[in-house]
């Protein structure tokens, strides 16, 4: 990657949702953008997630909004129902406009190709099977030696590369990775025709749920309690989550039958980190999960990335000086996804305490929150 006087070249490192959408957002104001990815080409992992209503705003901004709603499923409420069969609706907040839906369910690999078809046409590189091993800042630059031996030297670093991020490490940006007992189990399944939105069941042990994610697909959560951080086989992946929905009765009793026959189940755990501000060093900054990662439960992860890459690129076209535009994106973001992360783990508690009304009611009053301007 060569510079020139008037063109500003970026490096960014990892392909995810972050990534992409800050390369996209970079590239649509002239930058010169390189995106390193450590996975191969095509590789995406987990079946679904949310867009909610902050994710639409900012991918609009990028016009992409539209398509993922085609791609995906649009709602407009989530159906909370808890142990004792009591029903509460949260309607959530049509950021776009009541003629366009409130959130969208998607599946990961239409995601990705939206952002990655996007980026590609407006002139990002992208690399496979490749990470950073090494960083310098030199003269207001990063150069940036790459794991296949190759170096480049950038107007600006960017750190998209996940909860394990290795430009966290090499940047001195480091966090803990936080295990909160929780591991949260997937399943892609049939879209039962009465899911129009999201619904999520309690009971005295586990919560569940499922999120429509297209008009034939759905994915089934099942978020288990009190439990080491372990991994299981996958072979026994759909049995074991079958047999964990069956103290469940009403609807997940309909839908556990597609679990057990599921040949599509992951199982994570539930897991936040929250970098201390500063979030760059010179010229090298960290964004999406490598700053910032929730659990689950508020389904926003996706949002902070996206808005981290749009807000990224704003701070930078708002004033020349790159370390002087990180400090400023990191001032811009950080209460909005410091107050997320310790929300998710304040909900991730109040589950594991039964006291899943509260969390009901947390996580209401969040989405309220993270519809205002990012």
């Amino acid at each position: 990657m060569e510079n020139t006087d008037d063109v500003r070249s970026a490096l960014i490192v990892g392909a995810g949702i972050a990534g992409l959408t800050a390369a996209s957002a970079l590239a649509r104001r002239g930058w010169l953008v390189e995106v390193a990815e450590t996975s191969a080409e095509g590789a995406t992992v987990g079946w679904g997630l949310s867009l909610t209503g902050p994710s639409l705003r900012a991918l609009d901004q990028l016009g992409l909004a539209d398509q993922c709603l085609t791609a995906g499923y649009g709602m407009r409420t989530i159906t909370n129902t808890d142990a004792h069969g009591a029903v509460a609706p949260v309607a959530l907040p049509c950021l776009l406009g009541e003629d366009r839906p409130a959130m969208a369910g998607i599946a990961r690999p239409e995601l990705h190709r939206i952002l990655h078809t996007a980026a590609l046409r407006l002139g990002v590189r992208i690399r496979y099977g490749l990470s950073v091993s090494r960083l310098a800042q030199q003269a207001g630059q990063v150069h940036a030696e790459l794991t296949d031996g190759t170096t480049r030297t950038v107007d600006l670093l960017v750190g998209a590369d996940g909860i394990r991020s290795t430009v966290r490490d090499l940047t001195g940006c480091t966090a803990p990775v936080d295990y909160h007992g929780q591991m949260v189990w997937r399943a892609l399944v049939p879209r039962p025709d009465w899911a129009t939105g999201i619904h999520t069941y309690a009971s005295t042990g586990h919560q569940t749920g499922l999120v429509p994610i297209s008009a034939t697909q759905a994915y089934v959560f099942l978020t288990e309690n009190g439990v080491r951080p372990d991994v299981l086989p996958d072979s026994e992946l759909a049995e074991r989550m079958a047999e964990l929905l069956a103290s469940f009765a009403g609807r997940v009793a309909e839908f556990r039958p597609l679990v057990a026959r599921s040949g599509s189940v992951v199982r994570r755990p539930v897991q936040t980190v929250i970098v201390d501000a500063p979030w760059s060093h010179g010229s090298s900054v960290v964004i999406g999960d490598a700053a910032h990662a929730p659990s689950p439960q508020m389904t926003s992860g996706a949002a902070l990335a996206i808005e981290d890459g749009l807000i990224l690129a704003e701070e930078l076209d708002r004033q020349q000086d790159v370390p002087k535009a990180l400090e400023s994106f990191t001032d811009r973001r950080w209460e909005r996804c410091s107050v997320l992360v310790k929300t998710s783990v304040a909900i991730s508690r109040l589950e594991q305490e039964q006291r899943h009304r509260d969390s009901h009611q947390l996580i209401d009053a969040c989405h309220r929150q993270m519809a205002q301007p990012a």
